[in-house]
């Protein structure tokens, strides 16, 4: 969602109750589901389990509850829990702790919902806190049992999966801004003064969603980045082609919004030209007007003196001004016209 969405969901959560989703694997292998949230601790005193908890709409209670249970750093407590945080993945002693935004982007009404996740991975345990439900989980859990020979790495697999749901909606919701703007290139060249407002009013709304997701892409390289060298570190040899592949995702998403964001500033500098040159013809065809406009009333007024002049009194003098008039703009229209200037 938007900044203004941001605000949305911190209201949101102020009338939403706390809900709870758990999962227990032992030895590799799926053992239970929705168990009580008190029952963590006791799995997490066998060494041959692995925890899963998700918080969605947590109040500060469930959350110093987590952080007892976990023992969680105060500090990582605090940025979960905050409205508006920047993707970063940063290592506490007991624990790591990772946030990071999904993205959808609404073209209906042009623009683009942010929903903010965060994680706690311990050795054991890995717990997911979102303020939302803008993404969507059991698609996470679909990816986890899709992998789930390599749950014996424990929340270092967790976080793939996370990740890599989360990144491949960036590829969704850039596709769907790049759709948007083929869409104003189609109008940009057309003539009338309608299109060019429609395509300033498409590329102000299509710069800002862009703006939104820059800012949430561009910061998971350093994300995904701390993970890699953190796998590398803890052995797990056979994740780090998931962990590549991911992060080559991220580039590409990355490399897609930056090069939309110059089209968007090619497009917008384009409409520009495109209307100043309209103004340009405008103003020619004004002065080629007036200037023919002017001939008439240069002559007339001219005849119109209290004096004497060829022709004075007479019927040919009359004709004589109106030969001169309709000669002399006539050929100034010629003139203008071959100019391209009518």
């Amino acid at each position: 969602m938007t900044d203004v969405g941001m605000t949305d969901a911190a209201a949101v959560r102020g009338i939403q109750h706390c809900t709870i989703r758990t999962r227990v694997w032992r030895n590799g292998a799926l053992e239970a589901e929705n168990f009580p949230f008190e029952q963590v601790s006791d799995y997490l005193q066998e060494p041959d389990c692995l925890v899963w908890a998700d918080l969605m709409y947590p109040d500060h209670e469930s959350l110093l509850k987590l952080a007892e249970e976990l023992s969680l750093d105060p500090h990582a407590i605090e940025d979960a829990e905050a409205a508006a945080e920047r993707p970063k993945a940063t290592r506490y002693t007991t624990h790591l702790f990772l946030t990071a935004y999904a993205v959808q982007h609404d073209a209906d009404f042009a623009e683009v919902r942010l929903g903010r996740v965060s994680a706690f991975a311990t050795e054991r345990a890995f717990v997911t806190v979102r303020l939302d439900d803008s993404l969507d989980m059991d698609a996470v859990l679909r990816r986890w049992d899709d992998n789930a020979d390599l749950i014996k790495y424990g929340p270092r697999l967790l976080s793939h999966g996370l990740l890599d749901e989360i990144v491949d909606g960036y590829f969704e919701t850039v596709e769907s801004l790049d759709d948007a703007v083929e869409a104003i290139e189609d109008i940009l060249f057309d003539e009338n003064a309608q299109a060019a407002r429609e395509v300033s009013r498409r590329t102000f709304q299509l710069r800002r969603s862009l703006v939104q997701v820059r800012r949430v892409v561009l910061p998971m390289r350093e994300v995904v980045n701390t993970l890699m060298h953190r796998t590398g570190a803890d052995n797990a040899v056979e994740l780090a082609p998931y962990y590549e592949d991911l992060y080559d995702h991220v580039l590409r998403a990355a490399e897609w919004t930056e090069s939309l964001r110059d089209m968007i500033t090619s497009i917008f500098e384009t409409n520009m030209s495109l209307s100043d040159t309209r103004m340009n013809l405008v103003m020619k065809q004004l002065t080629a007007w007036a200037a023919i406009i002017a001939v008439p009333t240069a002559v007339t007024g001219y005849f119109g003196q209290n004096v004497p002049y060829p022709g004075f009194g007479q019927h040919w003098g009359f004709w004589l001004s109106v030969g001169v008039v309709v000669a002399i703009a006539l050929a100034l229209y010629v003139s203008f016209k071959r100019r391209d200037w009518l």
